[in-house]
């Protein structure tokens, strides 16, 4: 079972996908972000292509845990996911994932240039594997079942 993860911007939306065994997030695109409907669309298709059974969008919360304006327009974002596919579409906590995705490119190598076209991607694979170890943390395993 495969999970899309999705790091929200106004301007770039980075996406991530899971392996089908749902323990390991890769980084996947960028995709442009200008239109929030066409975006939306963009990701459905890609959760489609993927095979996806789930949508993560990353909830830019304040350190106080409070909404900001940046998380309503990521919700906004949720409820027109929701509405270009059948799949359920889930928030999680996004706080500081891009700058751990900066760090993680800094110390990668990657040039400035290279890590702006990526840090979108990464912010969505450090969201989505947050989520992943999530649930491998609270669901039980195979061998528990036994």
């Amino acid at each position: 079972m495969r999970i899309l993860g999705v790091d929200y911007g106004e301007k770039r939306i980075g996406l991530a996908v899971s392996d089908p065994t749902g323990l390991i997030a890769q980084p996947l695109e960028v995709i442009a972000g200008g239109d929030p409907a066409a975006a939306a669309r963009g990701i459905a298709e890609v959760a489609a292509r993927y095979e996806a059974a789930e949508i993560i969008i990353g909830l830019p919360r304040n350190m106080n845990d409070t909404l900001g304006p940046k998380a309503e327009e990521a919700l906004a974002f949720k409820a027109l996911l929701e509405n270009a596919t059948d799949l359920d579409v889930a928030t999680w906590d996004e706080r500081l994932s891009t700058v751990r995705a900066e760090r993680s490119l800094r110390e990668t190598g990657w040039s400035r240039r290279k890590r702006q076209k990526r840090v979108d991607m990464v912010a969505a694979q450090v969201i989505l594997q947050g989520y992943l170890d999530f649930l491998r943390k609270t669901r039980p395993s195979q061998e528990d079942a036994s």
